[in-house]
């Protein structure tokens, strides 16, 4: 019982600071801009490039699709941080000095970002009520948040598996950048999976959110949580499978930048 009481003080203590670090120690601007302007500025370009291209009653669909993939901006980049950062600080040799347990302090860091993407996710579609661009009249909030907190997760577990590679190269941000945008694409935000190539098909619906966003838009047109529950539990074991995909490669990455001495160089 009291090893399972410090686990838990290391894992919301450990969350909190790591959270409340990414953003230089809470400063205002730098956590408006993350949750406010960021959100706004991506839905706001792609959707009216949408509406420019196929008209305003495909508003819709793209304001739909970029607010869910704006999860992945805390699934992806927070939850990569969370090991990228303690490099770039040179305390993450300590961090595996330590002998907490790792699980328990990544677990946490990574949960914090997946609330974190919920109310990123929300604030996008609150945008698309204020522009008028959406409307929730049908939906069923109960399956909507359901939807949006699986997609979440599953964003942050490819953020662990991202994290990974932060052991073993410099380039983690790159990276990050890199298949955050590729999620544009191949995601469905903003094209519809059937338009693409039957060999891109593939990899969407091997990836985080692609379900998640086709649910989210069958919810908010009227579906009920039984009609998506097979899309929401591809989107769940999609996430279950990177997240055990992370955590086995985050040890044997461990093990390599030990052996090559890369944990100190930041």
């Amino acid at each position: 019982m009291h090893q399972l009481i410090t686990n838990l003080k290391l894992f919301w203590q450990g969350a909190a600071l790591s959270y409340v670090a990414l953003f230089s120690w809470l400063r205002p601007t730098t956590f408006l801009a993350s949750m406010i302007i960021f959100p706004l500025g991506q839905i706001l370009f792609f959707t009216l490039l949408g509406i420019f291209a196929t008209g305003r009653d495909s508003a819709s669909f793209y304001l739909i699709g970029n607010a869910m993939q704006i999860t992945a901006s805390a699934g992806i980049f927070g939850v990569t941080m969370a090991i990228g950062g303690e490099r770039w600080a040179g305390t993450l040799m300590y961090l595996f000095g330590a002998p907490a347990n790792r699980l328990t302090i990544f677990a946490g860091r990574a949960t914090i970002h997946i609330f974190n993407g919920v109310v990123q996710v929300l604030m996008g579609l609150a945008w698309g009520l204020v522009l008028g661009w959406v409307s929730f009249a049908h939906t069923d909030p109960l399956a909507l948040g359901i939807t949006i907190l699986i997609a979440t997760f599953s964003t942050a577990a490819l953020g662990l598996l991202l994290g990974c590679l932060g052991l073993v190269t410099l380039n983690i941000m790159f990276i990050n950048n890199l298949v955050y945008f590729l999620l544009l694409l191949f995601s469905g935000a903003n094209l519809p999976i059937t338009a693409l190539p039957q060999w891109m098909q593939y990899i969407s619906w091997s990836l985080p959110l692609t379900r998640g966003i086709a649910a989210a838009r069958f919810i908010v047109d009227g579906a009920s949580l039984a009609e998506v529950a097979p899309l929401l539990v591809g989107e769940f074991f999609i996430g279950v499978g990177y997240l055990v995909a992370g955590y086995v490669l985050f040890r044997i990455f461990e093990i390599e930048a030990k052996r090559r001495g890369t944990l100190e160089a930041f």
